[in-house]
């Protein structure tokens, strides 16, 4: 049942691609609408995934790599979804929808190793994993759209303008979803954050040395102020547009450092 789950995942995302494509090159009311409800179709269909995978691993889905990765991909499509409708802007799927797929498929796709076996941890830390994957997901959207916008300006000074050109979000709008996005990462990161150290401060049995200092800590907290900055500076004459949409592009980086090299080097965040 689980693959057949995975396989109408696929579809409906890869249809949601497509009629997304199709919306951006004709500009088509429908097929954006058509777009939108495949792809909450595909968010339902890929949380079953998700379920029954949990089921049948007796684990959690970000217990592994595959599992974080399918994880990392449904949050990600919930925050975009909340973004299209709170922004009433359809033609940014045609960017996001491929790194939806890209991440759902991924965790399907990559090498599968037996996961160590580890003691559940509780709500609390269930929640600091979960903000903290979805603070990533608000992060990711916001430099898609900030590269979306470095383009999209570059298109515009060049003067080749074409239907498509127009049919793209605004300089402003893009800005404003892209501050929008750090807004979900801000808070949500600060919330998983605070939860992480709730959930060390209840853990029994032996602890780590100096648990706060971990790398992970470190370097979250590096982004999370990083981030604010961003969010500070985007919304002053000097630094609005291209400099805070660099910016932008540039924490980024940080979040992909944190998601990698350091939770390999953490003594107490390597989950896969």
């Amino acid at each position: 049942m689980t693959q057949l789950f995975v396989w109408f995942t696929v579809l409906a995302y890869v249809f949601s691609l497509s009629l997304y494509l199709y919306f951006l090159y004709t500009g088509k009311e429908v097929m954006g609408r058509t777009a939108t409800v495949l792809l909450f179709l595909g968010l339902a269909c890929h949380y079953l995934a998700l379920l029954g995978r949990a089921k049948a691993t007796h684990s959690v889905p970000y217990h592994d790599l595959q599992g974080s990765l399918s994880l990392f991909g449904w949050l990600l499509a919930v925050t975009y979804l909340c973004l299209e409708i709170y922004h009433r802007q359809r033609t940014v799927g045609a960017f996001v929808v491929p790194i939806i797929l890209a991440f759902f498929s991924a965790s399907y796709l990559i090498p599968v190793h037996a996961a160590k076996p580890t003691t559940p941890h509780g709500v609390v830390f269930a929640l600091h994993i979960t903000l903290s994957l979805l603070a990533y997901a608000g992060f990711a959207l916001s430099c898609v759209l900030s590269v979306m916008y470095l383009a999209e300006e570059r298109v515009l000074r060049m003067r080749k303008f074409s239907d498509v050109v127009w049919r793209l979000p605004s300089l402003e709008l893009l800005e404003r979803m892209a501050h929008t996005s750090v807004l979900v990462g801000l808070v949500t990161i600060a919330v998983g954050t605070a939860l992480g150290f709730v959930a060390v401060d209840r853990q029994t049995g032996p602890q780590p040395a100096h648990p706060y200092f971990d790398p992970k800590y470190v370097v979250t907290i590096v982004v999370l102020v990083f981030y604010a900055v961003y969010y500070l500076l985007a919304r002053t004459a000097a630094w609005r547009g291209a400099r805070a949409s660099i910016l932008c592009v540039f924490n980024f980086l940080l979040v992909l450092l944190s998601f990698t090299v350091v939770n390999y080097i953490s003594t107490t965040h390597r989950y896969f």
